[in-house]
């Protein structure tokens, strides 16, 4: 009778084990098909471009005229991925350094006020919808920079402005849980070496968390380099290579969104923005893979 009633008791969580497994599987399955059929859509789709259409390579990539509706349409991609790289790095350097000093501050040199106030203030950034900062941006950020240097105001710098305010909670956040991380013997042990806070922050801190500083970085910068609303705003779209920071130009995410909608499904030009699709997807793939090795250099 005591062996019948501990098979009943045991019966349960056996079901609820085989439940949880089964419901695991399935998210898991789900997930790895959703992928693999975007990559399968977006990539049949990106290379009909040369293979059905018979458009080459070389204009895509090497071609700086975007003339759509010419005769014969030309389609140069060259100025809009140069655009996505310099405002993506451009926005990367000009937040990085704010971010990394932000960290350091809120965790070693203020850590009370700067968790209490400056931490939760630099969170609320990452729900401010991208369209907030590209207003801001259109009202304040270009119209300050045509009152300061030559043009328009509209271009590579104004948006590579609007995109380093958006990334700055992204590597802000990585870098606080990095140094927060770090074993506190390692600073502690640069002090009785009679190293000052400055020596220990910049010979010890930096130098450890440095790969996961550069994952935050990186992660920064594949968000700007996906972000189409705000930059779209603010940049000008123009379909040139410019030849300064203050003059108008696009990004891949900028053309794919003002495009599309007024294209026919199968046509050369639809085509031709699925292959930019492909072009941001294989760029956001090269991202994850630096990520990863970042975090394994960061494990040794």
């Amino acid at each position: 009778m005591a062996q019948s009633g501990g098979n009943k008791k045991v019966q349960p969580h056996i079901i609820e084990e085989w439940t949880g497994k089964i419901f695991t599987s399935f998210c898991i399955v789900l997930l790895v098909v959703t992928i693999f059929s975007m990559v399968y859509f977006v990539s049949t789709r990106g290379l009909s471009t040369f293979f059905q259409d018979g458009i080459s390579i070389g204009q895509i990539f090497g071609s700086t005229e975007w003339r759509p509706d010419g005769v014969p349409p030309v389609f140069g991609a060259l100025p809009f991925i140069l655009g996505s790289f310099s405002t993506s790095i451009l926005a990367a350097v000009i937040a990085a350094p704010l971010s990394i000093c932000a960290a350091l501050f809120m965790v070693e040199i203020m850590p009370k006020f700067g968790k209490k106030f400056l931490l939760p203030v630099i969170e609320l950034l990452a729900g401010i919808p991208s369209v907030v900062y590209g207003f801001v941006g259109l009202s304040v950020i270009v119209p300050f920079y045509r009152d300061i240097f030559p043009g328009q105001g509209l271009g590579i710098f104004a948006g590579a402005t609007v995109l380093s305010i958006m990334i700055l909670p992204t590597i802000t956040s990585i870098a606080t849980d990095a140094i927060t991380a770090l074993p506190p013997g390692l600073k502690e042990g640069s002090y009785a070496l009679g190293a000052t806070r400055w020596q220990t922050l910049w010979r010890t801190v930096l130098p450890t968390t440095m790969p996961s500083l550069l994952t935050g970085v990186v992660l920064g910068m594949a968000r700007a380099f996906g972000e189409a609303l705000a930059v779209q705003m603010v940049i000008g779209n123009a379909p040139h290579i410019p030849r300064s920071l203050f003059e108008s130009t696009s990004t891949l995410t900028s053309v794919i969104t003002l495009s599309m909608g007024n294209t026919a499904m199968g046509t050369t030009q639809n085509n031709v923005l699925w292959t930019l699709a492909l072009i941001l997807m294989l760029m956001t793939f090269v991202f994850v893979f630096i990520v990863r090795g970042l975090e394994r250099r960061a494990k040794r």
